[in-house]
């Protein structure tokens, strides 16, 4: 089994922006999943140094409903859209993917998990 890693494009959403250009603006994302650390999570780092574990099922779940567990909160937005936010002790993150990203990365991750007949 081996890792898998995706780099996309998602937009921060915030209230707390300078300008109306700030106030969407877009970062790139990394996603990473290693099966062999521990196949139930995935990782999301966002620019600078802030990497968020969160469970590969509530990524998934969230993308069909509104879903939390603890600092994460994960919700549709419409059918091509789906926002993660994310709660610190700095403030709060509000990530808004497109879902077909998302989507392509969990599939990646299933056929990463998935064992390997012999």
């Amino acid at each position: 089994m081996s890792a898998v890693e995706q780099y996309a494009r998602a937009h921060i959403v915030t209230d707390t922006a300078d300008t109306a250009a700030d106030e969407h603006r877009v970062v790139p994302i990394a996603l990473r999943y290693d099966p062999e650390a521990d196949p139930r999570q995935v990782h999301v780092t966002l620019p600078g140094p802030h990497e968020w574990v969160l469970a590969r099922e509530l990524l998934e779940q969230g993308l069909r409903v509104p879903v939390s567990d603890g600092d994460v909160r994960v919700w549709p937005l419409g059918r091509v859209q789906a926002v993660v936010e994310f709660h610190s002790a700095e403030g709060v993150a509000v990530v808004q993917f497109e879902s077909k990203t998302l989507l392509r990365f969990l599939r990646r991750t299933y056929m990463a998990a998935a064992p390997v007949a012999r």
